[in-house]
């Protein structure tokens, strides 16, 4: 019997979420007397030695191309990982595929399905106490699972990854896909140039912008300060409706839904939608002409005039300060 958690490989590298999701998967196998198995898809050796470090005991190594096409195998091969290790508790991160795969695999195996988990759970007897953000991120409720098996999956960027000395288990692992039939017929896959930033689910900084901007034309003052600071570039819905970003950088309730160490909001109004998807963030700065603006509310720190002045000082001033670093 173990805690069972799919991980993802992402770019050459184990995603930080999934990093975050064995560390939480090994606080509860510490709580129930058990071990951490990870269930990981195309990994090589660098890959499985880091899953090891973040506490994984066991990690059940699969070969197999569909699982990068559908969910719908992804469901498939959790289940038989589940059902080879006995597993009564599964983990996911609460990212693309974590939303897709999750609720599946729970109808599946009728287990209680906790989405979005912000700390670590509270084990009491066979059930486990989850806490996650609810109301768009003004409260927190309290979820008991009582089922015989449960699903949870993790909030990105809410909790910390620390990596040990353990090694884990290699066991390669094959599923059987054959009777599992998929609607969806994949042409070609295509892979977003992001200039090598860090996928916003993982960012620890962003620096984000809106209508204030005015045009594409002047993104060029968002993408020099988050060059400045090795953050990732954000937006809000209007300015992805409106074809200025691509639509993989809006955060919001309709968008991605983010927890950086620091959020940058440039030109945002700061709409309910808005905050909804940013409001985990552990600082919030916001720069805005209009001193009206409801973000301000909800900022850490505010500063009160032109983007177009401001924003490129800022930039000066984060190269001057590491400059000086060195």
């Amino acid at each position: 019997m173990s805690v069972l958690v799919y991980t993802e490989i992402n770019k050459g590298r184990v995603k930080k979420a999934s990093l975050e999701c064995v560390n939480y998967a090994k606080k509860i196998a510490e709580l129930t007397g058990t071990t951490v198995t990870a269930v990981v898809n195309n990994a090589d050796l660098a890959q499985l030695e880091e899953l090891g470090k973040a506490g994984a005991n066991k990690i059940l190594s699969i070969k197999n191309e569909k699982l990068n096409t559908d969910s719908i195998y992804i469901t498939a091969a959790v289940e038989q990982a589940a059902n080879a290790e006995n597993s009564k508790t599964i983990i996911f991160a609460f990212d693309i595929t974590g939303k897709s795969v999750a609720p599946r695999l729970s109808a599946k195996l009728k287990a209680g399905l906790v989405a979005g988990a912000v700390d670590y759970p509270v084990v009491n007897g066979n059930t486990l106490e989850v806490k996650k953000n609810v109301f768009s991120g003004k409260a927190t409720a309290v979820y008991t699972i009582h089922t015989d098996v449960k699903v949870i999956s993790l909030l990105p960027n809410s909790f910390p990854v620390v990596f040990g000395a353990n090694a884990a288990n290699v066991v390669d692992f094959s599923v059987d896909l054959g009777a599992v039939q998929s609607k969806i017929v994949v042409k070609e896959l295509k892979t977003n140039s992001d200039g090598g930033m860090v996928p916003l689910p993982e960012a620890e900084l962003v620096v984000s912008a809106g209508r204030g901007l005015k045009g594409p034309e002047h993104w060029g003052i968002i993408e020099d300060l988050a060059k400045s600071l090795n953050a990732t570039t954000a937006c809000s819905r209007p300015v992805a409706d409106m074809h200025w970003r691509p639509h993989h950088e809006h955060v919001g309730q309709t968008g991605v839904a983010i927890r950086p160490n620091l959020y940058i909001a440039v030109g945002i109004s700061g709409a309910i939608q808005h905050l909804a998807g940013v409001n985990g963030s552990k600082t919030i700065v916001v720069i805005n002409n209009d001193k009206e603006a409801p973000f301000f509310k909800s900022a850490d720190y505010g500063i009160i005039g032109d983007a177009f002045t401001i924003v490129p000082k800022l930039t000066e001033a984060v190269k001057k300060f590491k400059a000086n670093q060195n």
